[in-house]
């Protein structure tokens, strides 16, 4: 009876396979997987281009939702099993090192949206032999240092435009009663990046010799000169007397109540994040560039953005780049941001909302603004041990030479190369 039935099941079993490919031939629909961390993807006008995707094409988009802390590793093991997304969604930070790109994903520089990118976000996206990696499908933001122009014209002070004049401009405040520089040495991480940006970003060559191990942190007097201001700034009460116990969630009230007078951060996070009611809202802020020690001018940093990279041993490779090639036309990703805060990643968007305070600097961006570079083309960066670093010259467990040294250490272990020398 089994010998009968097994020939009957195996006709049934391929008249189904055949019956299924002959319902997908017809329908012309297919399934495109797209990987990205969690929070990202439940942003709103990712959920909108999703939705205008599917709605518009017939496709399905199959989300790969992964927890933020676990995604790096999650990628890594995707691509080492064969089970790698069409699409992936990435930052273009030090993490990407690890997915051997060339080999994992195309690159993109003839593709038609190309030219539609900004200078900025096209440079966010290259990689160091001017490769475009990925559509940078997200929210950008300028990074600087934000400061209440309220309490500065109170004071009959101004914003400055070089070290020396913010370096004074510090001191003037502090001796005012106020504490100059919110810095919230508490779990965030973000600041030190700023002041490495223009030693590399204005210097690939020494990039370039850093990663290949030729020099260290140690060999860069610069490098010093940003641990040292930091460290002199602290020591003066730039950063007020209780800046080890800041957080995120206090950098709200710091700056709201005036008690604090400039931040390094981006300007999205004041439509985002500075609670209303308080004795000042984002009116009451303007923009000048970070200075720390490392750029006489000063600087800002670009936006951090998300890049859709396409698998290039998927099976479905033209399909993935129609899908990015529906996300950057414009009445769609005109559609995605509407109303959004953000500084615009395409030349033809017009409905996003570009904060008064990046218009207001616009010409001072142009001349001083850098692509995020230490946390995107350092090999071996990691944030979270710089900071580490960084926490134990502020708490006197160490001094500047000592705490450049732990961010040597860190960059050559994070890279693979611990004991490594340079």
């Amino acid at each position: 009876m089994k010998k009968h039935l097994a020939p009957l099941l195996a006709l049934l079993f391929a008249a189904a396979a055949v019956l299924s490919a002959c319902v997908r031939a017809d329908d012309g629909h297919l399934t495109l997987t797209l990987m990205g961390k969690k929070s990202d993807l439940e942003k709103s006008y990712m959920t909108d281009i999703f939705a205008r995707y599917e709605a518009q094409t017939g496709n399905r988009l199959e989300l790969v939702a992964i927890e933020d802390s676990d995604y790096e590793n999650a990628v890594a093991e995707r691509l080492d099993g064969g089970k790698a997304p069409d699409i992936l969604l990435h930052f273009h930070n030090a993490d990407l090192a690890r997915f051997d790109v060339e080999n994992n994903f195309l690159y993109l520089n003839g593709q038609p949206w190309a030219d539609d990118l900004t200078e900025s976000a096209r440079a966010y996206c290259l990689d160091r032999n001017g490769n475009l990696l990925g559509l940078p499908f997200w929210e950008s933001s300028v990074s600087g240092c934000y400061y209440n122009k309220t309490i500065l014209d109170s004071l009959g002070l101004r914003p400055a435009a070089t070290q020396a004049e913010f370096d004074m401009l510090c001191q003037v405040l502090a001796d005012a009663g106020y504490t100059p520089i919110c810095w919230p040495a508490d779990g965030c991480t973000w600041m030190f990046q700023f002041g490495l940006d223009p030693v590399f970003a204005d210097d690939p060559a020494l990039l370039e010799r850093l990663n290949a191990g030729d020099v260290s942190y140690a060999g860069i007097p610069a490098v010093a000169d940003m641990v040292q201001w930091v460290a002199g700034a602290a020591e003066k009460g730039w950063f007020g007397t209780d800046y080890l116990n800041t957080g995120w969630g206090d950098i709200s009230t710091a700056l709201g109540s005036g008690e604090a007078v400039m931040t390094f951060i981006w300007d999205t996070w004041f439509y985002t994040d500075l609670a209303p009611g308080q004795a000042y809202d984002v009116a009451d802020f303007a923009l000048m560039p970070v200075f720390m020690g490392t750029a006489d001018g000063g600087t800002y940093e670009g936006g951090n953005l998300n890049m859709m990279m396409v698998n290039k041993n998927s099976a479905h490779t033209d399909e993935a780049l129609a899908f990015l090639q529906f996300c950057a036309t414009p009445e769609n990703y005109n559609a995605a941001f509407d109303g959004i805060a953000t500084v615009s990643c395409f030349r033809g968007q017009t409905t996003n909302i570009e904060s008064p305070m990046v218009s207001a600097a616009a010409a001072s961006i142009r001349a001083h603004e850098r692509v995020s570079t230490a946390a995107s083309r350092i090999v071996g960066y990691s944030a979270d041990d710089v900071a580490d670093a960084f926490a134990a010259l502020l708490r006197g467990r160490t001094d500047v030479a000592g705490c450049v040294a732990m961010m040597d250490a860190a960059r050559l272990r994070e890279a693979g190369l611990e004991g490594g020398t340079v």
